[in-house]
């Protein structure tokens, strides 16, 4: 790809995260100060620039902690940031827990909980419930990962084998107010699904959840299956007394940010459309449709006329056939990049906005007409790679990958295409 498509893309990446910037959107969604205790609490992989910023744009007494990825960590004057690991629970989450428990518990009705809350707290907040033990609940984070079940539905299966999500966090903190600010990363902007929603309760039940796993046939241990079959499962629901003086605020989310990158589009004079900000599926198979899309505008100038930015947001999912390197956004980029092959005049990045696509330092990867040319020029079979889950590895191999760095925010996948 050119460079100057590679920097006209990043220019578009860099104005969707920054709409989505912590002390801006923190400063907006102030609560009133309380007449006692200020407890702050915090999760997900933007947690700790979250918590930068509210040590800003607060200016009474508080106390606090937070937890994130291992490397996204912030220095913070008062605020504790702890860090665990993501995509797969760890010893380190399990305490980080356990601090976030007793620090809410045993509070007054005239205390106050902020909770900062952002995508990526469900890896990073295991509590697993009744008798079950850490590792089965990385058995179970696992097999939702590899299940290419919808974010909705992970977070289902996630809440009820957990002592600290599906609202039982703020439960925990009555009789004291809680106050969540949610940066979005799901699709429809749910504020219970953010990190399965610590603070956040929601209707499903555990007959959903047991519905869930044999829907996408997910083998589980005997003990997580035995748990869900017990009322001991039972998640509080959304009218609980428990949950009556409580908030939420949605503070940034996907639609904000691509409105953001639409504006940044048409300030450098390419018009801009966008498509959904909530586009969830296999990855590979929404590469294909934006593969397609993108084919009829620079073949058949429809439905939009060139040149033009398409914009689109959401969480896609990928179903695991072997054990390749990857993510979310590098696959739907290569299923893109083969379905667009051969044709020039159209440049492509698909990135997650935390700066992170799955398990590697990328945040995603830059695609164009020659993408596989150039692969199979440097020996990589890219119909292959996908098959194998190896996005990765075949972006690397044509130094195609982004890497921007942790960003502080997460407010789901960008993609961005650009036929000129």
């Amino acid at each position: 790809m050119q460079a100057d498509a590679k920097a006209f893309l990043t220019s578009i990446f860099e104005a969707a995260v920054a709409a989505a910037d912590p002390e801006k959107t923190i400063r907006k969604h102030l609560p009133e100060k309380p007449k006692g205790r200020t407890v702050v609490i915090g999760f997900g992989k933007g947690a700790a620039q979250m918590a930068q910023a509210f040590e800003k744009v607060w200016d009474g007494p508080f106390e606090g902690v937070v937890v994130t990825r291992y490397g996204y960590g912030a220095p913070c004057r008062i605020i504790e940031v702890l860090e665990a690991s993501h995509p797969v629970p760890d010893e380190n989450g399990l305490n980080a827990s356990r601090r976030l428990m007793d620090l809410v518990t045993g509070l007054r009705a005239d205390d106050l909980v902020i909770a900062l809350v952002c995508g990526g707290g469900s890896a990073l907040l295991p509590a697993p419930a009744g008798k079950l033990s850490l590792a089965d609940e990385v058995a179970v984070n696992e097999a939702l990962l590899a299940s290419g079940a919808p974010i909705s539905a992970m977070n289902a299966v996630r809440k009820h084998v957990s002592n600290i999500k599906g609202g039982r966090l703020a439960a925990l903190a009555h009789p004291a107010r809680v106050v969540s600010l949610v940066v979005s990363d799901i699709p429809g902007d749910n504020p219970a699904l953010v990190a399965s929603g610590p603070t956040v309760p929601d209707g499903t039940t555990r007959q959903d959840a047991l519905k869930i796993i044999e829907t996408y046939g997910m083998k589980l241990p005997d003990a997580v299956i035995a748990h869900l079959a017990s009322d001991e499962a039972n998640a509080p629901m959304p009218d609980d007394a428990l949950f009556a003086a409580h908030s939420v605020q949605v503070i940034a989310s996907a639609a904000v940010s691509l409105e953001a990158a639409a504006d940044a589009s048409r300030a450098k004079g390419v018009p801009a459309v966008i498509l959904s900000d909530a586009i969830e599926g296999e990855a590979r198979d929404v590469g294909g449709v934006h593969a397609a899309i993108a084919r009829e505008i620079a073949t058949r100038n429809r439905p939009f006329e060139k040149p033009v930015l398409v914009l689109s947001g959401g969480e896609t999912t990928v179903t695991l056939r072997a054990k390749g390197k990857g993510g979310r956004n590098s696959e739907f980029l290569l299923a893109f990049a083969l379905g667009v092959d051969g044709l020039e005049g159209i440049d492509a990045l698909a990135a997650d906005t935390d700066g992170i696509d799955g398990s590697e330092d990328n945040a995603g990867a830059f695609a164009d007409g020659l993408t596989v040319v150039r692969m199979r020029a440097a020996g990589v079979d890219a119909k292959a790679m996908l098959q194998g889950n190896n996005a990765w590895t075949a972006f690397d191999a044509v130094d195609d990958l982004f890497v921007p760095g942790p960003t502080g925010t997460n407010v789901n996948d960008l993609r961005a295409i650009l036929v000129r």
